[in-house]
């Protein structure tokens, strides 16, 4: 393991120097024609030795290098706290769809699948849903009886009432001529005394009735509950074979649907599967709720204070601006780890970016409170070592195809950001990727030449005093 280890290393090494001797070859082979310096004044003298710095980088050699430029910032770097750490999907960002009958499934989407709210997920056949059918069917006539049954009451009291009237007419007319019919007054008797009894069945009739209406409504709720159809929409009328039946009665494949946006985490049966209640089916995610989650040092934990904001940065990425943060609110968890000694820390984004997915690691940024100036700082990336110095290359705030070789007056470094105690403004751009090369065009042999120009492809020369 030790050998291939070593020979690993020697590959490397040589990789490199293979690279940086192509570098200086090329530099040294390139055919460059400069024309002599004319004979110039003063004034002129002084100006050309004060430009020895500064290199030309047309837009062609910009774009072949690949240099891009960023601006200086003003940042805390001696108060920010960095604490690595990884999205994760919000605890709600979740959610599963399963069976609330058993019964046969036919999957509609796919893994991954983007979806909308109500979009059909899949749909399923349960013998149990002709019994809930039933269920309401039963109501519904129940209704109808109870319904009939109110019709015969009602009509036997408006009978009564009438016979009654006709009675006690009868008995007035004779009680004016002054005779006397016991039949006529015992039949009146007999009448008036059935009305409370009837007026009881009509009493019996009306609760069958609600109790009808009770036993329909839990028959639909429990559908609903099956095949989350709103009851409404069961019970509407829908025109079948030039009849009009209840929307229920025409169901026979129970559809499952979206009841919000997101995206299809799992499949967790087979299509045609058979399953029992409450087996998963579908789970779906909403991509866009996640959270940060870091782990910061215990100790950092007084520094840390009170804040409740911070910045979620990404790593240093190709393609990724390096100041293309995200704010966020932060709080401190619940949980803590006594042998790493760290604290768990949870971030919620306040916006989306694309880099921010669940699992993608990054960083969360809080400033400690300071009564200490932000610095003028710029990337740390930016900054390179030429022998025992560093330097980073401003961009000419006045020829902007030119850049000035600085060595750098370094100031607090946070690994991320460094700051700038001089040679600096806030109007500033640095060079950001391409800085190596640069180094590599302004030294030889660890000397730094006095200044140059690149050519399109790449190639560097530097001005010569003959």
């Amino acid at each position: 393991m030790t050998t291939q280890t070593t020979q690993t290393t020697h590959i490397t090494r040589l990789k490199t120097a293979i690279a940086i001797a192509s570098v200086s070859l090329t530099i040294l082979l390139s055919g460059c024609i400069l024309e002599p310096p004319q004979s110039t004044g003063p004034d002129q003298e002084e100006a050309g030795s004060a430009d020895t710095n500064r290199i030309d980088i047309p837009a062609t050699v910009r774009s072949n290098l690949g240099i891009t430029f960023v601006n200086v910032e003003r940042r805390r770097v001696d108060s920010t706290i960095r604490v690595p750490g990884a999205f994760e999907l919000q605890p709600r960002a979740r959610r599963e769809y399963r069976m609330t009958l058993s019964g046969e499934v036919r999957l509609e989407v796919d893994q991954y699948q983007q979806i909308e709210a109500g979009d059909v997920l899949y749909r399923f056949r349960s013998p149990r849903w002709p019994e809930l059918q039933h269920e309401i069917i039963m109501g519904e006539q129940d209704i109808e009886t109870a319904l009939a049954e109110i019709d015969v009451v009602r009509a036997r009291i408006s009978e009564s009432d009438r016979r009654l009237a006709l009675t006690r007419d009868r008995l007035s007319s004779l009680s004016d001529a002054e005779i006397r019919n016991a039949d006529l007054e015992a039949q009146a008797a007999e009448i008036e005394a059935s009305l409370p009894r009837i007026g009881a069945e009509l009493r019996q009739a009306e609760t069958k009735l609600a109790n009808a209406h009770r036993t329909r409504e839990h028959a639909l709720h429990r559908a609903s509950a099956a095949t989350g159809i709103d009851e409404s929409q069961l019970s509407q009328e829908i025109e079948h074979d030039g009849q009009m039946l209840p929307s229920y009665r025409r169901i026979d494949w129970i559809e499952v649907r979206a009841s919000e946006s997101g995206v299809v985490e799992t499949l967790a049966l087979t299509d045609g599967a058979f399953a029992d209640s409450p087996s998963l089916v579908v789970s779906t995610i909403d991509p866009t709720q996640v959270r940060f989650r870091a782990m910061a040092l215990q100790a950092d934990l007084v520094r840390l204070g009170t804040a409740k904001t911070g910045r979620i940065v990404p790593p240093t990425t190709p393609g990724i601006p390096i100041g293309d943060g995200v704010d966020s609110s932060i709080m401190i968890g619940l949980e803590a780890h006594p042998e790493q000694r760290t604290v768990t820390l949870l971030a919620t984004p306040a916006e989306s970016r694309a880099w921010i997915r669940p699992g993608v690691s990054a960083f969360l940024e809080v400033v400690a409170e300071t009564t200490e100036r932000p610095a003028l700082a710029i990337p740390r990336s930016a900054i390179v070592k030429d022998g025992i110095t560093h330097v980073f290359f401003r961009r000419d705030p006045k020829d902007p195809n030119k850049a000035i070789r600085v060595e750098a007056d370094m100031g607090v470094d946070d690994g991320r950001w460094v700051a700038i105690n001089s040679g600096l403004s806030l109007q500033d751009e640095v060079v950001l990727d391409g800085a190596f090369e640069l180094k590599l065009a302004t030294q030889q042999s660890g000397v730094m030449q006095k200044g140059g120009h690149f050519h399109a492809d790449g190639t560097f020369h530097e001005e010569t005093d003959e």
